[in-house]
């Protein structure tokens, strides 16, 4: 599965307006049920609240995932926000989040949500990516720097694989 497979132009937004963790969360739901992702925006938001309250999901390095998996999703979706400003997100590291990646599973998808993270996950840890999301100019550039990044981490891994036994 792709990132791109999940995130779409309709689910980001490239300046949020909100300043707090609360506002950030509320901001992302909309842009998630604007989108038509989600079947009740509230109970979402709830499943969210109650994740955030085992343990935050802002991972540091400037980075927040809130995810949850629920009935009141739809359809899987990934929703990005960016913050020029940074928003305290409690994160691990103290410091604040500048890139939100919202995960919205629906109840019976399985491990859609984990084997997303996952793969977010790795292309967060390399500093020219989380880089270039900052000072991406748009929505399209955006996508292209993913499909690129998870391409790159792709082909990494097939060279990490023993070549098949052709005897």
């Amino acid at each position: 599965m792709r990132i791109t497979d999940l995130l779409k132009k309709d689910t980001m937004i490239l300046n949020l307006s909100s300043t707090n963790k609360k506002a950030v969360i509320n901001e992302l739901v909309n842009q998630l049920d604007k989108a038509g992702k989600l079947a009740d925006p509230a109970g979402f938001k709830e499943a969210i609240i109650k994740r955030e309250e085992q343990s935050t999901t802002g991972i540091g390095e400037g980075i927040a995932i809130p995810h949850a998996k629920s009935e009141a999703v739809s359809e899987a979706s990934l929703c990005f926000g960016r913050s020029a400003d940074g928003i305290d997100y409690e994160s691990l590291d103290g410091q604040p989040a500048h890139l939100f990646f919202m995960i919205a599973a629906p109840a019976g998808a399985n491990d859609t949500h984990l084997e997303t993270l996952s793969r977010l996950s790795s292309m967060l840890m390399y500093d020219d990516f989380r880089q270039a999301i900052l000072k991406a100019d748009s929505e399209d550039q955006i996508l292209s720097i993913i499909n690129a990044k998870q391409q790159e981490l792709e082909n990494e891994d097939s060279k990490d694989q023993p070549a098949p036994n052709t005897e």
